[in-house]
Formats: C-alpha cells, structure tokens, sequence
C-alpha cells in the first residue's frame, strides 16, 4: 500500500462511511451515544462532517502530504504507539491518520469514552482495504512500539514521560482556548464564538473557556447568542455541574452571569469548570499579554477568526507540535 493508495483509502472513508445514508455508520453513533452520553447525536455530526470535510477531501490529504516531502511512500515497518484521548467524538483520529500517511503501523490505546466510533473508522478501513488489518494493531498496553504519541491531562502526562521518554515520542498536556473581544463584534461573530465556548459541552482543547473584554463591555448580546445553548441544560450529567457551580458561586458571593444554563464569572484561570465560561477585563487598546504555554487557540483580536478552532486543517496541530512532521523522521 504505497502513500497515493493510503490517501486514496481516507477519501472513500470520509465518502462512502461518514456517508450519513450509511446505515452501519448511523448504528455506530447511536452506539457510541449509549456507551458515553456526552457525545450528543449533534456534536458527532459535526466531529465526523468536520473530519470529512478538512480531513478526508482527496486534494487537503494531497496538499497535507505533498508538503512532507520525506514522507516513505512505502510501508515503514515502524510501529508507533497512540495513547487516544475521548473528551470529544474521535478525537484521536487525526493521531491515526498521521501515523497511516507517514507509513508506519498504528498501535492504538483506545479511550473507554470512544471506543464506538473508533472502532467504526478502523473496521471500515479493514473494509476498504484488508490490509489495513496488519497496520492497526488494538492494545491495552503499549509496548515494543519505536515511537509514541500519548494525550491526556497534566497527570498522566508525567506518567507518559516516565513510560514513553526514552523513545521518540509526542507528549501532549492540558490545554484550553481563550478569545479577546473588543466589543465591536457582530452577531453572526457571537453566535460563531458561543460554538467555540460550547460546541462538545466545551470540554476540548479547542474550546474558549476564558474571554477577555474592554473595561465597560456590554455582556447582553454575548450571552444573549449563548443561550442557544441552554439546552445542554438538559442533560443530568451537565445539568449537576451546573447546579454545582451555581451553588458555589452564590456561596462564596461572588459576581456572575446565568444564560439560564451557561454561567459566566471573573477568574484569572483560562482553565473553567463545565458549564462556566471566565471573563477577564482589559483596558482599551492595550491587548492583554497571553501566558500562551496552556492555550491551544487565541480567538478573536489578532488571533483565529471566530468558528475557526472546531473547523481545523490538517495542518492545525494539537499544542502546536507538527505531528506529521515528526512523524515522517522515524524511519
């Protein structure tokens, strides 16, 4: 299987199995949405519409790989590790897309919160092209591998650096987006950047958990395009973090806002628990100083247009590590 038939491969993925007409896909998202009810049926329609749209079109796969020009175009023999994080709906898929391109064979960790789907992207590969079988091997535990990709939170990350750092290896942390408003933003731009709050219940790298505003920002039109996510409300699971972080505010008296199902308050972390978005004030025209070692996208002023960090490219790497890149140096 030579790098222009692997590519070939992802496009019929994202043609013929992400095809929402495709009864088996459809029995894997509601599979997968009774395994883990965090993956609402509407956010796993955007993850897989995302993934086939920047991901698996035949020229972004084309332009992705024509711009590694050390990529082996034969099977690599290598294997390499993935350590598959399940916050949102298959998220490790662009850790096994990469691997794949570059060649090598793909020992995958699954998470227990993305089994469903995942499982569905490997089968339907197997599908395509049985030899597939020999290129993605499931494990529980990692070894023997040549190198490693693991994700996961700040905790684990320092047990994968004792596994993992004598090997080549991508190692990725906590992160989280921020935006910087200046109050001049339509409404078509708040309603985009309530998608980037709380698109997946706001629980990705990707999403804004921390906004920065002019001193005297009018906060109504803001949480006025948010409240199109009030229904997330509905969900038990959400609905007690919620309740929760309601109560704590009101206990501790401090200052917030309430959408009636999304809470805003004033917090220096960029870091918010579920269901809250934290604000910080600036003055006008000076733009705030970014502590940029935590975030993955900076929304906004000078940064990613609004809607822009739930739809990236096969470039956009996760903490900005060129995955590809290190990818095609392991031979």
């Amino acid at each position: 299987m030579n790098l222009q038939a692997r590519i070939e491969h992802f496009f019929t993925l994202g043609e013929t199995f992400f095809d929402p007409k495709n009864e088996a896909f459809q029995l894997a998202k509601q599979k997968a949405f009774q395994q883990n009810s965090w993956f609402l049926p509407v956010f796993m329609d955007h993850a897989t519409s995302q993934i086939k749209q920047s991901f698996l079109s035949l020229d972004a796969l084309k332009h992705w790989a024509n711009s590694y020009p050390s990529l082996s175009n034969e099977p690599t023999g290598k294997k390499v590790g993935i350590v598959m994080a399940g916050n949102i709906p298959l998220v490790g898929f662009h850790d096994l897309l990469s691997t794949l391109i570059a060649g090598h064979t793909a020992v995958v960790k699954l998470s227990s919160k993305d089994t469903i789907l995942m499982k569905y992207v490997i089968e339907s590969l197997i599908e395509i092209n049985p030899a597939f079988e020999k290129l993605i091997i499931q494990q529980e535990q990692l070894k023997n591998c040549d190198a490693y990709i693991a994700t996961g939170s700040n905790n684990t990350g320092r047990y994968f650096e004792q596994y993992f750092g004598k090997y080549p290896h991508i190692i990725r942390k906590n992160k989280t987006s921020i935006a910087i408003l200046d109050g001049q933003e339509s409404k078509a731009e708040l309603d985009l950047l309530a998608d980037d709050m709380l698109l997946y219940f706001g629980m990705g790298c990707r999403n804004v958990t921390q906004i920065w505003v002019p001193e005297g920002y009018d906060f109504i039109p803001l949480l006025e395009a948010m409240k199109k996510y009030n229904y997330l409300g509905d969900e038990h699971k959400y609905k007690h973090n919620y309740d929760y972080q309601l109560a704590l505010l009101m206990m501790n008296r401090q200052f917030y806002m309430d959408t009636g199902g999304i809470l805003l308050s004033e917090n220096p972390s960029p870091f918010a628990a579920l269901s809250q978005i934290h604000y910080q004030f600036y003055t006008p025209g000076k733009i705030p100083t970014i502590d940029s070692s935590e975030i993955q996208c900076i929304v906004g002023q000078n940064g990613i247009a609004f809607g822009g960090p739930q739809k990236p490219s096969l470039l956009e790497y996760a903490d900005g590590v060129d995955t590809l890149e290190f990818l095609s140096k392991i031979q």
